[in-house]
C-alpha cells in the first residue's frame, strides 16, 4: 500500500474511532498526476535529439553514404521483429561515453510499398570491462553474448524512434513489425 492511501485510511479510522464518523479527507497529490520527473523529461529531452540527429537517416542511401553497411538479414523472433541493421564500425567505441547524435546501428524494415524505412536505432558497445553504457538514465541490455560467432561480448540498446513499440521505446524487438 502506498503511503497516501496509508496516511488516508488511517484518518479515516481515526475518526470513526473517536465521533463515528468520517470528515472529509485532504486528498494528497496524486502521484500519477504529477508532473513528469525531471529525469523523464531530460530522456525525452535525449530521445528527441536521437531522432532528429537520425532524421536524414530515412533515406537508406544517405545512411549507405555515411558509412552504415547493411547486413542483409531482417531480423525477427516469436516477440516481434527489429528489422535489417545498418551498422558503422567508425562509430563503435568501448567504453567510450553515448554520443545520442551517432548510433552505430540503424534498422530498417520495409515500408507497405516495400522500401526501406527507418524503424529505430540500437547503441552498442563491446564488453571491456567498463560499467553498463548509459543513454541517458537508461542503462544498456548485458552484457550479452555475441548472436552469432564473430560478434562479441556486448551491451545494446534499441530505440524506437521511427516506428512506435508497443513493448516499450527501448525492448529490443517491436511485436508490431515483421520482416
Amino acid at each position: 500500500m502506498h503511503i497516501r492511501h496509508t496516511i488516508v485510511a488511517a484518518g479515516l479510522l481515526g475518526a470513526l474511532a473517536v465521533g463515528g464518523t468520517a470528515l472529509p479527507a485532504t486528498a494528497l497529490p496524486d502521484e500519477s498526476s504529477a508532473a513528469p520527473r525531471p529525469s523523464h523529461a531530460a530522456q525525452s529531452a535525449l530521445i528527441a535529439e536521437v531522432r532528429a540527429a537520425t532524421a536524414r537517416f530515412h533515406d537508406v542511401d544517405v545512411a549507405i553514404a555515411e558509412g552504415y553497411e547493411s547486413t542483409h538479414e531482417c531480423a525477427s523472433s516469436p516477440d516481434g521483429a527489429m528489422g535489417i541493421h545498418f551498422m558503422n564500425p567508425d562509430l563503435i567505441a568501448p567504453g567510450a561515453p553515448v554520443d545520442p547524435t551517432k548510433p552505430p546501428i540503424l534498422m530498417y524494415g520495409p515500408s507497405a510499398s516495400g522500401e526501406l524505412e527507418l524503424w529505430g536505432v540500437e547503441f552498442f558497445e563491446p564488453e571491456v570491462g567498463q560499467p553498463t553504457p548509459m543513454l541517458g538514465d537508461q542503462p544498456f541490455d548485458g552484457p550479452m553474448p555475441g548472436h552469432d560467432p564473430h560478434m562479441p561480448v556486448h551491451y545494446d540498446l534499441h530505440v524506437w524512434t521511427g516506428k512506435h513499440n508497443p513493448s516499450g521505446l527501448y525492448a529490443p524487438f517491436n511485436p508490431s513489425l515483421a520482416c
